[in-house]
């Protein structure tokens, strides 16, 4: 299709000779100034020729006589400073044509940085792009609903959702699906704790459950809690008898026919445990993820004080130099905990290292044996772009991007592995970063400090407003993030970087920087959340477009 981009569509490029050198200058070192560069300088020269010539036309007015008639002299005075005004105005506009690098100071060190010019598309996917499709799984008002009675259900289901607030989300679209396939009642899920995130959250807390029971009421049953007829509610949670186990990942809906519901209908009410991530995509009929996508774009709403929060933080990052101004939010996976389960060598110190090294050999004893394995494996990895991406490496793509420094940064993340010193390559070069906790007051994030998963809701929402999103790394936040965006017509940009180009190049040392520039634009043009066509097992969070999605 016309309308499909495909990052496959980057050509090959030649490589720079480590005998060559690039005429552009990166920002990242410390130059002095260039000599004159033939060909551009040549051009501004004529103008300035011109300009001169231009200028000694004028001599009449300046001559001998002149200092002897005030009134010619009061012209002459005029007219000099017209001209050098105009001169001023025109070396400056070939200046910035010219892109001509500058001097510029950045604690104390001199380096030589290049003029920036921000295009629109660096804000903005192209119109012509975003027009081919729009979003077709909401609900249709007036709609006939094919729900049986309630008399006829087949039974009751019920799941915990376990994981981060993003995991959850996913598991709550999944289990309205499962009902749907196995026309039975869903009991509105618990959200479960875990070992990780350690928040005792209620479903009410987050989610607006009036506007979840009501927009779906004529796809699927729901209903708030156990049945008052079954009188052991503690057994649903311990009962063997009452679980449904050992469901496969990613189970196609037959499974669900075939294995599941026999056992509803014989026990009336069964609990699905576990439930992450088990049920496919392509193996499910299509209207079955239309209805995921119902669930995940319209009928999980935040409650309203999230909502009104995140509106305001939004408003905020736009107006922090005092007037309007776009924002990119930027999702930086670099925890502790992530820096660990990736298994990834990064730039540290020794004694860093060592740590790390313990911490791993703790959390996953298997994985790391003996930890001889893990410095192939790390290499393997980066190559493959399986590694998080470091502030550091961020900042440079960003950079090379076209983004300058003066570029507004929402940064969504935990506890950055390494502190400020990690974050310190970032913020040199990007130095307006911002997070929730910058943007808002103590007494404002107070009332959401109580559950973990509030603020990881309003570090979504901040994110799926802003007019550019970055993620570093997997994950179900960055997957759903990108895949709202599209939802929402593929105009907002959601740069997804090719971690592997990334790492073949930041560690090539004869690559120059105009060659570097090249190869980021080159690459990231198609990796902004255009509409792309999906494949087999294609995750249907990231990216929307076949089921949910019609051609406008």
């Amino acid at each position: 299709m016309a309308e499909f981009r495909h990052s496959s569509s980057m050509g090959s490029r030649a490589v720079s000779s480590p005998r060559k050198r690039d005429d552009v200058a990166s920002p990242l070192v410390p130059e002095n100034l260039p000599d004159d560069d033939g060909g551009r300088d040549r051009h501004s020269r004529d103008r300035f020729r011109s300009f001169l010539s231009n200028f000694q036309s004028l001599s009449p007015y300046f001559g001998e006589d002149s200092r002897f008639h005030p009134y010619n002299s009061k012209i002459s005075l005029l007219m000099l400073v017209v001209v050098l005004f105009v001169g001023l105005i025109s070396i400056f506009s070939i200046l910035n044509r010219m892109n001509v690098p500058y001097l510029c100071r950045k604690d104390g060190i001199v380096l030589h940085c290049p003029r920036v010019k921000e295009p629109p598309s660096l804000w903005e996917n192209p119109y012509s792009a975003t027009t081919s499709w729009k979003p077709c799984a909401e609900r249709h008002n007036g709609a006939i609903s094919d729900l049986t009675p309630e008399n006829e259900t087949n039974g009751y289901i019920f799941i915990h959702a376990e994981g981060g607030l993003n995991q959850q989300r996913i598991a709550i679209c999944n289990a309205v699906a499962v009902a749907k396939i196995m026309n039975a009642t869903l009991i509105l899920p618990v959200l479960k704790q875990d070992q990780i995130w350690k928040d005792q959250t209620k479903f009410e807390d987050i989610f607006d459950v009036d506007h979840f029971i009501d927009y779906l009421k004529d796809d699927v049953r729901i209903v708030r809690d156990i049945p008052n007829w079954f009188t052991d509610k503690s057994e649903l949670f311990t009962s063997i008898r009452r679980t449904v186990k050992n469901i496969p990942k990613y189970a196609p809906a037959q499974f669900y026919i075939d294995n599941v519901l026999p056992r509803v209908k014989e026990k009336r009410i069964m609990a699905l445990k576990p439930f992450v991530d088990r049920l496919g995509y392509d193996n499910v009929p299509p209207e079955i993820n239309r209805l995921r996508c119902r669930v995940n774009y319209h009928a999980l709403k935040f409650l309203p004080e999230i909502e009104q929060m995140a509106d305001l933080l939004a408003s905020r990052m736009r107006n922090r130099t005092g007037s309007s101004n776009p924002y990119m939010a930027l999702h930086l996976r670099f925890e502790k905990g992530m820096v660990g389960l990736s298994f990834c060598d990064f730039v540290g110190t020794r004694d860093e290292k060592a740590l790390m090294a313990v911490y791993r050999q703790k959390e996953w004893p298997r994985r790391y044996k003996n930890g001889s394995h893990l410095w192939p494996l790390a290499l393997q990895k980066r190559k493959e772009g399986r590694c998080p991406l470091e502030p550091g490496e961020v900042a440079v793509i960003l950079r090379a991007m076209g983004y300058p420094k003066e570029t507004q940064i929402y940064v969504a993340s935990g506890q950055v592995y390494g502190g400020q010193n990690r974050m310190a390559p970032l913020r040199n070069m990007f130095p307006n970063l911002a997070t929730k906790e910058e943007l808002a007051s103590k007494e404002e994030l107070d009332g959401f400090r109580k559950h973990v998963t509030s603020l990881a809701a309003l570090d979504f929402l901040v994110c799926l407003k802003s007019d550019v999103f970055v993620m570093t790394h997997g994950g179900n936040f960055a997957k759903l993030i990108i895949g709202a965006r599209r939802y929402m017509g593929h105009r907002l940009k959601s740069i997804k970087p090719d971690k592997g180009l990334m790492s073949k190049s930041l560690g090539d040392p004869y690559m120059g920087w105009a060659t570097f520039v090249e190869d980021v634009v080159v690459t990231h043009q198609t990796r902004t959340g255009l509409p792309e066509e999906t494949f087999p097992n294609y995750d249907l969070w990231e990216n929307p477009l076949t089921p949910c999605m019609c051609r406008a």
